[in-house]
């Protein structure tokens, strides 16, 4: 297989981003990338990368600094990751993982959190691999009507 290359997010990437997230759910995406990726380019602090192998995009991971919240000190959290199915299996996601890691770890954060749905078996065992556990934080939600 070709060279992964891990680089940082770039404004031009949400139709990339769009194209693999429609991919993954199979319906198309809602979601204003646009908008997301140009809030999280003003954040240097902050780690989102995508994967490119012989410059096509091929996975992303958005990520964030936050703190404060509910008690926890300043903490990362990965917010969006996906990898487009026909790439799937070939070490890209913990590839950008390896690099979220490396970056936080590089600006002194020590614990990472991310949401999964409980019933997302495969997405489960992949964060699994990469050292997740359960935390302390019960997911909540209300439909408002």
């Amino acid at each position: 297989m070709p060279e992964v290359v891990v680089r940082r997010l770039k404004k031009a990437d949400a139709g990339e981003i769009r194209r693999i997230d429609a991919a993954i759910t199979k319906s198309p995406s809602n979601l204003d990338l646009e908008r997301m990726i140009k809030e999280e380019l003003k954040k240097a602090d902050d780690a989102s990368f995508v994967a490119e192998i012989e410059g096509k995009i091929v996975g992303y991971m958005i990520s964030y600094i936050t703190s404060g919240n509910f008690g926890t000190d300043q903490c990362a959290w990965i917010a969006r990751f996906g990898v487009d199915p026909q790439y799937m299996g070939k070490r890209i996601g913990k590839s950008m993982a390896q690099e979220v890691f490396r970056f936080y770890k590089a600006k002194g954060i020590r614990t990472m959190y991310t949401s999964v749905k409980w019933d997302s078996t495969d997405l489960l065992s992949f964060f699994k691999t990469l050292g997740f556990d359960r935390s302390n934080f019960v997911n909540l939600q209300k439909n408002l009507e």
